[in-house]
């Protein structure tokens, strides 16, 4: 059943069919200004809104379901309305069963937090899990990143860059969230997401680490492509980020987490960057080339790589084109990182353009338009956020 759905959706996706509905146009939405709990604090720093937690996984889910989740009902709903612009809003209760069979295997903190949040928003645990499962589900995500190693940046720190492109419906970009965490016995992150996010889909750590997933449609015939006890992704990433510090400790975590779906993950720390090709039974390090690794929705190691790739949304041009930073005469700069970035964008799906700089644990964000990678871009220094 659940490969039916998969699917369903991809050749949708793909080949761009479904009763597509017109993309919805209002004022932008603002989360409510300078709200707190004891464990929270929503606030908007240069633009950005930041909401920081700390403590349990039960403190930080109820501060982020009263301050985030609450006041963003409209994001809670984008599951369903991701179904209907695709035509396929019938299949709801199908995917509310499949998020409710892999819930069962949501590591404990993480099912707190979410049980939390669901009791102090007022949202249903059931719009909750599906909006934290139809990520492993669908396969709709078509991102780019592009990382500079500290020898070939201006900066002489490492450079991280990403597009998320997913489908905005006019509107989800909009409710983008830099929430902090600071939880109790793990290391200090910030993720780069939406209200009633678990998991992390762009992110960095207290010591540098950063990721970005990026979804993989197609592997190699005879492959597996999908485990049903398996981790959603983005938890699997949040992990990373809350007890590594570094890509090869990353990497040796990963390896035995148990692991959903096909991805991409761009990842680096302050001195080196790879892309891990994840698949539900293999983690293949692809290391980055001449101070450079790229990362699109295509898979290149030729253990898991198909014979005959399906070209995602251009991913094959847009690999190719971040690559040529690979060749520039001169140091790269955060700038041309940007520009690079934006000429791979993918027009009203692309909903946040971000730079890391882990060296110095600053983030440059845009979201505020689509596509996202024309700016504005708004600097946003995490270190006094991620102290104790």
């Amino acid at each position: 059943m659940y490969i039916s759905i998969y699917l369903v959706l991809t050749t949708m996706f793909l080949l761009g069919t479904g009763a597509i509905q017109p993309l919805e146009k209002k004022a932008p939405f603002r989360y409510p200004v300078n709200s707190e709990t004891p464990n929270g604090k929503l606030s908007y720093i240069n633009n950005i809104p930041v909401l920081q937690v700390k403590g349990t996984p039960e403190q930080m889910g109820e501060a982020i379901g009263k301050l985030a989740v609450k006041p963003a009902p409209k994001a809670t709903k984008y599951p369903r309305d991701v179904l209907s612009h695709f035509g396929v809003e019938f299949m709801w209760i199908v995917f509310a069963k499949a998020g409710q069979r892999m819930a069962n295997y949501f590591p404990e903190d993480y099912t707190k937090e979410l049980n939390a949040m669901s009791t102090s928003s007022g949202i249903s645990k059931e719009d909750l899990i599906v909006g934290n499962t139809l990520f492993d589900l669908k396969k709709v995500v078509a991102c780019s990143g592009i990382t500079i190693e500290p020898a070939q940046s201006s900066t002489g720190g490492m450079l991280f860059g990403r597009n998320l492109d997913y489908p905005s419906l006019g509107y989800i970009n909009q409710y983008t969230l830099v929430t902090v965490y600071k939880p109790e016995n793990k290391k200090a992150f910030a993720a780069i997401g939406f209200p009633g996010l678990v998991g992390c889909l762009s992110g960095m750590n207290q010591d540098g680490l950063c990721l970005a997933i990026h979804e993989v449609i197609d592997i190699k015939t005879g492959q597996k492509k999908f485990n049903y006890n398996g981790i959603p992704y983005a938890m699997c990433y949040r992990q990373l980020l809350e007890e590594c510090s570094t890509v090869d400790e990353a990497y040796e975590l990963l390896k035995k987490l148990p692991r959903t779906s096909t991805t991409n993950l761009l990842i680096a720390d302050r001195k080196r960057s790879a892309v891990f090709e994840v698949t539900p039974d293999k983690v293949i390090e692809r290391k980055s080339k001449d101070g450079v690794a790229v990362c699109c929705n295509h898979f290149c190691s030729s253990e898991i790589k198909p014979f005959f790739p399906i070209n995602v949304r251009r991913s094959f041009q847009r690999f190719t084109l971040l690559e040529e930073l690979r060749t520039n005469e001169n140091k790269v700069s955060p700038s041309q990182v940007m520009e690079y970035l934006d000429s791979v964008n993918l027009g009203d799906d692309t909903l946040q353009t971000m730079v890391f700089e882990p060296g110095t644990l600053r983030l440059h964000l845009a979201f505020q338009n689509v596509p996202s990678s024309k700016g504005p871009f708004h600097t946003l220094d995490l270190e006094p956020l991620f102290q104790k």
